[in-house]
């Protein structure tokens, strides 16, 4: 069993009841349980997502609750915070509130709204953070697009003080990246595309990192891209801000050398880096600079990345890959087993400050058991999102999801396929 909260990384038997861990030890008997082996194979806190687009409401074509919700479990995550940019978006309690309520009818993962932080996220007028809060956002930011202007950032980082919430930044200079749509450098020019310079995202995070000193808020840097960036963000940390960062299985594991096919769900925002970055940001998660895996899971239909390059949306499918590619860390010696299920469990719950995260006595019985050795091939068309748009879509993973486990209820297995009433 590896349950990071406690640093514990040894063999232990697990009893749930009624929703919650009651014992956790060796050779655990309980006349009448129905007991799941799990030789061989990691037992370890539900994996929680920090930033996934759901869709819903107002595009239940590419995504919905339900089939994000279940994606997520096959993924192994037994919670996710899903991003604002619906339609209509996420900046009006009645929202926040249409997602939890249809969320709890139609997921089997736990669904947590982020809400806007501008309202309709035109970076101009702050949303009613209270209100949102109260109605059950659990953070705010305006992913997808950037808040440019400095005087509405501060504001926006003030009064998320007053309701004790993390605010996530998309962060992209807008002038800087222009209309770039790949990283700027050797592959942009070889492909005749425009670039997208790491100093759109540099820039951005030195500006919100100082006003987040300014402030005394807590920031939170969504996908993070680049080497310099791992920089800013070390700093930050060493100078005892409340910063933290996240980065994504595709910035883990790809290149910009995966655009030369022009295949555009190798499109995403921010675009894939050098390899110089990836390896920065390994380290970067190794070493705890980068405090945890979020996916940015981001659905689109088919007839929508089925365009030229500069036309796609941007955005990749992550949910049910992430621990496949992710596990590749492990099996390279970069990372061990339990700091892995720290950087997918136990650190995003604590940012978020969400239950979740421990298999200790009273904990959620949120749960992921997962076998580390399992080959497998991924194909988008037999998954449980809508969309298809992955980078991995024929790709060979080493690491599987084997059973997910939400409120002590089995939800997932593998061979079985999603379990729900």
């Amino acid at each position: 069993m590896l349950d990071p909260s406690i640093d514990h990384d040894g063999v232990s038997d697990l009893l749930i009841e009624e929703g919650r861990v009651v014992e956790v030890g060796p050779s655990l008997r309980v006349e009448n349980a129905e007991v799941m082996e799990a030789d061989g194979k990691w037992v370890a806190p539900g994996f929680v997502d920090l930033h996934v687009h759901l869709r819903e409401p107002g595009q239940e074509y590419k995504e919905d609750l339900a089939s994000g919700g279940r994606a997520a479990v096959a993924g192994g995550f037994t919670s996710i915070c899903c991003m604002a940019n619906t339609e209509p978006v996420n900046d009006d309690p009645a929202v926040t509130k249409y997602i939890l309520d249809r969320a709890a009818k139609d997921s089997p993962a736990r669904i947590f709204p982020i809400a806007a932080a501008t309202r309709r996220l035109a970076g101009e007028v702050m949303t009613e953070m209270s209100a949102l809060k109260d109605a059950g956002a659990v953070a705010f930011s305006d992913d997808g697009n950037t808040i440019m202007d400095a005087w509405v950032m501060r504001n926006v980082l003030e009064y998320s003080k007053l309701v004790d919430a993390v605010v996530v930044i998309h962060a992209e200079d807008c002038g800087l990246r222009a209309n770039g749509v790949v990283n700027e450098g050797r592959v942009s020019t070889q492909l005749g595309l425009p670039g997208n310079p790491v100093e759109a995202e540099e820039i951005h995070i030195a500006r919100d990192i100082r006003l987040a000193r300014l402030t005394g808020a807590r920031l939170h840097v969504g996908h993070v891209s680049s080497g310099g960036s791992v920089e800013l963000i070390r700093e930050a940390k060493e100078a005892g801000l409340s910063v933290t960062a996240e980065v994504t299985p595709h910035h883990l594991a790809l290149t910009d050398e995966a655009t030369k096919g022009f295949d555009t769900s190798t499109k995403m925002a921010p675009p894939l880096r050098t390899g110089s970055d990836v390896e920065a940001l390994r380290r970067a998660l190794a070493d705890g600079i980068i405090d945890c895996v979020a996916t940015d899971h981001a659905p689109h239909a088919t007839h929508e990345k089925d365009v030229e390059f500069t036309a796609a949306p941007c955005g990749v499918l992550g949910l049910e890959t992430a621990f496949g590619v992710v596990n590749d860390l492990v099996r390279a010696g970069e990372i061990s087993p339990l700091e892995l299920m720290r950087r997918m469990s136990t650190a995003p719950a604590r940012i978020f400050d969400l239950a979740g995260g421990s298999l200790t006595k009273g904990s959620l019985a949120d749960v992921v058991i997962l076998d580390p050795d399992q080959a497998w091939v991924y194909d988008p068309t037999e998954g449980f999102s809508k969309s298809r748009n992955s980078p991995w879509a024929g790709a060979e993973l080493t690491g599987q999801v084997f059973a997910t486990f939400v409120g002590g209820r089995l939800v997932y297995q593998a061979g079985r396929g999603v379990l729900i009433q």
